[in-house]
């Protein structure tokens, strides 16, 4: 028969379907495999994509830098040029440095200039690369510093402020004495004309001696009539509309800051001041109480700078109109295609990328598959250990490979065969134990009933107190393992409410005063020293004494004439769980240090030979067990061979009961409860 069983075993094993490929472990890790190498050859070529990108916007950005400084000289010629006639030279010029296509045409595309000549018939774009209007600047094309504030003028857009040579020289020579003296105290400055020509002083060094400074040039040109006839036609247009918007007029400085009787805020503070105003009172409305009157007056005054500054950029575009060239549109096309050296997708270029990736693909789903191989092997051994299990077969231990995953599943599923082994003889061993336990009072109540029949037994009290104390025994154990069966599948009914724990320490303790007298043991409860009453728990009062009464019957039991048996209750504390710990110690035998792990196993016994004089069934300390475990507790045993024993209950306190409440047994025996190896004396 065990040759045949590895055919019959293979056999089963053929007729099985094999999984799909696409459900199989190795199938998986394939499709994973591949999937790693298209996103590793999808990232290759993303990169490469971004090289190629970034030296394409490196060239782009080389058109760009040459575009901004064509802009930014035919944007200067247009602030000082009141018409394009004249700008054929300077386009040009910026065509042949530039190497690049340049046309000028008016808004509604009339040619102004084409740097290809009138014999080109290249179409312009649709849109034109840039608008050339010294009244409203590109700040993409030209930077910031190149714009006069946030009115994006151009500050080479002088107009009527274009200083006559009479007053520039006259300007100039006061500049020149001031440098000159700034130079003689050691502060280096050099004189440098404005758009307008107007000179000013240029420090060569930022830090510089203030009051050295203040000396040199504490005379100070003031405007000139040039600029204050340009200064006052300005303050006109501003004060137009400033009154069209119902605000007060405003006083304008050469520096086009203004004056409101408050101080000056110049062009280039006025962005940044609005910028704080903004951020620190988001709203016009300031609520009376969460901002003072004086925040509401500065409000106001910051919403006047705003329109004021407002009204002056467009008093300056008005009064700049008729002396900047109109706005152009430009357009700029370059010599050909942007070409990157390396980027060549040709036929022999694409085959070898799909070389590549072909590759590539290859070596991983050739790897993919000795790994998936090395990988199944463990999990296909694992899977007929699993089936000879479940075909009721001796299964040899499963190898364990290195401690990876497979490795851990290996000895997990060792482990769990021999638990399994072990619980099947447990098994096998209760089912025995079992049949031994009721064989007995059957047996015995079997045979009194066929001396009776035949007539060798009469039936007397005698006789019948017998039979029924056999069917008590019987009955017994039904209850034990009914009693287990429910708790163990979680039906044991339940009905727990405040119980005081001395009190039922105290009637499990009448209760047995009987049979404790007879076997010549005393039976006693510790009650505390007077003071507040003892622990109270929260359990089924009805299973709580069904389980301190088997300890108690066990204790009696196993005590010799003369000993003691004794019941106490006290808190655990807080720091120890908070629970209410029931103790039963006796001065008995003990329990060997190789027994006390299986105490609370069913049908287990110290004394095998089954002997009703010396022990029960071997149920009621399990049973104790799953009466504490189903109430929230817990059961252990503390035991000292040839000084006995203690066996503790540890169930939840009453939900109203305080944690001290604590009995004065619990202070008498510590912080850590009770000493178990004085319990046992």
């Amino acid at each position: 028969m065990r040759r045949r069983e590895p055919e019959r075993r293979r056999r089963r094993e053929r007729g099985r379907p094999r999984l799909p490929l696409r459900r199989s472990l190795l199938g998986r890790l394939l499709i994973v495999s591949v999937l790693v190498a298209s996103c590793a050859v999808a990232a290759t070529a993303w990169l490469a994509v971004q090289t190629t990108s970034g030296a394409i916007r490196q060239e782009q950005g080389q058109d760009l830098s040459s575009d901004a400084k064509i802009y930014n000289t035919l944007l200067g010629y247009a602030a000082t040029h009141p018409r394009w006639e004249d700008v054929e030279d300077t386009a040009r010029e910026l065509a042949r440095t530039s190497q690049r296509r340049i046309v000028l045409t008016t808004e509604d595309r009339r040619p102004l200039f084409d740097s290809a000549g009138a014999s080109s018939v290249a179409p312009l774009p649709a849109q034109a690369s840039a608008v050339v209007d010294p009244l409203s600047v590109d700040t993409v094309l030209v930077p910031d510093a190149m714009t006069a504030g946030s009115d994006r003028i151009d500050p080479r857009a002088v107009g009527p402020f274009l200083l006559p040579a009479n007053e520039r020289t006259e300007l100039r020579a006061i500049t020149e004495k001031q440098v000159a003296c700034l130079n003689s105290v050691g502060v280096a400055a050099d004189v440098v004309d404005g758009p307008s020509g107007r000179p000013r002083i240029e420090f060569v060094r930022g830090d510089t001696d203030r009051d050295l400074e203040f000396k040199c040039v504490a005379q100070n040109s003031g405007a000139t009539l040039t600029e204050k006839k340009a200064l006052d036609e300005l303050n006109t247009l501003a004060d137009a509309c400033l009154k069209r918007q119902g605000h007060k007029g405003a006083t304008l400085n050469l520096d086009l800051s203004w004056d409101r009787g408050y101080g000056q805020i110049t062009a280039a503070e006025k962005q940044s001041a609005e910028k704080q105003s903004a951020e620190k009172y988001p709203s016009e409305k300031y609520p009376s109480e969460k901002y003072p009157a004086e925040k509401k007056a500065a409000a106001v005054e910051r919403g006047d700078d705003r329109a004021i500054a407002s009204c002056v950029g467009s008093a300056r575009r008005e009064q700049l109109t008729d002396h900047v060239a109109a706005p152009a549109l430009l357009f700029i096309d370059g010599t050909g295609a942007v070409s990157v050296p390396g980027f060549d997708l040709s036929p022999s270029n694409t085959a070898r990328i799909v070389g590549v990736t072909a590759l590539v693909l290859a070596l991983t789903v050739g790897v993919s598959v000795i790994a998936g191989a090395r990988l199944v092997r463990p999990l296909h051994a694992l899977t007929g250990a699993a089936q000879r299990m479940r075909d009721g077969l001796d299964s040899a231990p499963v190898p364990v490979g290195p401690d990876n995953e497979i490795g851990r599943l290996a000895a997990a599923f060792n482990d769990m065969a021999v638990h399994r082994a072990r619980l099947e003889e447990q098994r096998k061993v209760m089912v025995s134990d079992v049949a031994h336990e009721l064989r007995t009072p059957l047996s015995n109540i079997r045979g009194w009933l066929e001396a009776a029949q035949d007539g060798l037994a009469d039936p007397d009290p005698a006789f019948v107190s017998s039979l029924l104390e056999e069917a008590v025994q019987l009955q017994h154990i039904i209850d034990d393992l009914q009693d287990l069966g429910a708790a163990d599948v979680g039906a044991l009914r339940l009905h727990p409410e405040p119980v005081y724990a001395d009190e039922l320490l105290g009637q499990v303790a009448a209760a047995y005063q009987g049979p404790a007298e007879t076997a010549g043991v005393t039976l006693s409860v510790a009650t505390p020293k007077p003071g507040p009453p003892g622990p109270t728990l929260y359990a089924d009062p009805v299973r709580l004494r069904q389980a301190v009464s088997n300890l108690v019957s066990n204790a009696v039991r196993h005590t010799p004439s003369g000993g003691r048996v004794t019941l106490r209750s006290y808190r655990t504390g807080p720091g120890h769980g908070d629970e209410v710990a029931l103790e039963v110690s006796d001065t008995g035998a003990g329990i060997p240090a190789d027994d006390i792990p299986h105490v609370f196993d069913r049908f287990w016994r110290a004394e095998k030979s089954r002997n009703r004089s010396t022990g029960g069934s071997g149920l009621g300390l399990a049973i104790v067990l799953k009466l504490a475990e189903a109430q929230g507790g817990t059961a252990s045993v503390v035991s000292t061979e040839g000084k006995g024993s203690v066996f503790t209950l540890r169930l939840p306190p009453a939900p109203a009961e305080a944690p001290a409440d604590a009995t004065a047994a619990e202070a008498a025996a510590g912080p850590d409860g009770p000493d178990p190896i004085n319990m046992t004396l």
